[in-house]
């Protein structure tokens, strides 16, 4: 079978691209081989040993990429479970419970309703990225014919996983003790319809619900609440209904964002250490990874409340593997992405919801009032970016200028000074370098300082 696939696919943590014209259904059947094959070389077994599940979200196009996927998978000797349409963490979470060697999601995320695409993860639901599987899988599919399959073909069977992913996320709270709050819910005709509204239905909660009926069309906006114009409707809706909150998930529901009462968004690395404190009141002392970009509230938190706080790469593929290799908690990201140990490391936009929820409940204050102590401290600038020639070149430009700070090569390049910090990163696709800098002064000591290093990163 010659492949003749576009390498431009390939991404750091899945496989994405625009349906009919860089990926289609032959690409999705190739893909699901070479899964397989991946798979096999990575544990050294036989493909027809591997058990791996399927799942796909609301696109359009995700019926017939999914059916694709399987018969690739299958043509290779794998067993396939296919689970139907599911929110991502889903298949994360059957992968692990099930003790499966690996799992395909067809999906493209937040993206728009063109794209489409693949999530990949081995045994425990760790994702294959572009350090570890994802390389592999691009060269080989890259690299020329695959040939025939050999042996008998594996088996496809079909499973509705709803009811026991359902009943492992509500455990994750007492249902009883979530109060009567004024929630907005924005599913963005994307899965969080169908994966959290059964549990909120269960909750003492007033819903307001919108676009909560998955739709592959999206009519309303794209599924990607991080960007302003996406958010902009709940935003009014929150301070239109006199709501307590809102909870926005993107399209494949493996994320969740916030908006407090007053219609201000939630920064993901306030929401992390709201989150943490959270866990840490199941589980004093525990581990709580954050990322290179996060505020420093997240640290500060996790420390007074007897937590250890360590800082980790951005991404799921590092995150989920350092808190396997080290029993952390959970682990939050900047860009909404959290993690939770005892849901097999996956990513959730059903538990910080449900958390959240908890946690505001029992404590008696608003999030807004929860917010203000740490916007009161904390000054972010949030994520900017800038195109630029030479990453690296740039970089040690700003090492060597600020080179009286705490210099941190973890991911991209971290300088820390006792009241301001900042980490610039390379973006893994596009030429550009990504800006997060936090004063602990003031609003004008933190633009004052994103402004100074923005122009040294476009001189």
């Amino acid at each position: 079978m010659s492949t003749d696939i576009d390498p431009g696919i390939f991404k750091a943590y899945d496989v994405r691209g625009l349906h009919g014209e860089q990926f289609d259904e032959r690409t999705a059947y190739a893909i699901g081989r070479g899964f397989a094959r991946v798979l096999a070389g990575m544990y050294d077994v036989a493909p027809s040993e591997l058990r791996l599940a399927l799942g796909r979200d609301m696109r359009l196009t995700a019926p017939a990429m999914a059916a694709e996927y399987a018969r690739g998978m299958a043509a290779e000797g794998a067993s396939v479970l296919d689970i139907g349409m599911v929110g991502t963490e889903m298949l994360y979470w059957t992968v692990g419970s099930r003790k499966l060697d690996g799992g395909l999601m067809c999906t493209a995320s937040h993206n728009p309703k063109a794209y489409t695409g693949a999530k990949l993860v081995g045994r425990g639901a760790l994702a294959l990225s572009g350090d570890a599987g994802i390389g592999e899988l691009r060269d080989l599919l890259t690299g020329g014919d695959l040939g025939e399959p050999t042996g008998e073909p594996g088996r496809i069977a079909e499973e509705n996983v709803y009811t026991p992913f359902q009943q492992a996320a509500l455990a994750w709270i007492d249902p009883g003790a979530v109060g009567r709050l004024k929630v907005v819910l924005d599913g963005g005709n994307g899965m969080a319809g169908p994966m959290c509204g059964p549990l909120l239905d269960l909750l003492a909660i007033e819903q307001v619900q919108t676009y909560w009926k998955p739709d592959g069309e999206f009519p309303d906006h794209e599924p990607n609440p991080l960007l302003e114009g996406n958010r902009r409707f709940i935003v009014e809706k929150v301070r239109s209904e006199g709501a307590d909150l809102g909870i926005a998930w993107d399209g494949d529901a493996d994320r969740c964002f916030f908006i407090d009462g007053s219609g201000e968004f939630v920064d993901g690395d306030f929401l992390t250490a709201l989150l943490a404190k959270s866990i840490l009141d199941r589980e004093p002392g525990a581990t709580i990874l954050y990322d290179v970009r996060a505020s420093r509230a997240v640290r500060d938190v996790v420390e007074a409340a007897g937590g250890t706080a360590r800082v980790n790469r951005v991404g799921h593929a590092f995150f989920k593997t350092r808190m396997r290799d080290e029993g952390a908690a959970f682990g939050g990201e900047v860009s909404g992405h959290y993690y939770f140990r005892d849901f097999y490391c996956a990513d959730s936009g059903t538990l910080p919801a449900l958390l959240i929820l908890e946690l505001l409940s029992k404590d008696g204050r608003t999030l807004a009032e929860l917010l203000a102590e740490l916007r009161a401290k904390y000054f972010i600038s949030g994520e900017i970016n800038s195109e630029v020639a030479d990453q690296d070149a740039k970089m040690a430009e700003i090492a060597d200028r600020y080179s009286d700070g705490e210099i941190g090569w973890l991911d991209g390049v971290s300088v820390d000074y006792e009241d301001w910090h900042f980490n610039v990163r390379p973006s893994n696709t596009e030429p550009l370098l990504r800006l997060n800098l936090e004063s602990l002064r003031s609003r004008e000591h933190m633009e004052a300082k994103r402004d100074e290093v923005l122009a040294l990163i476009r001189s």
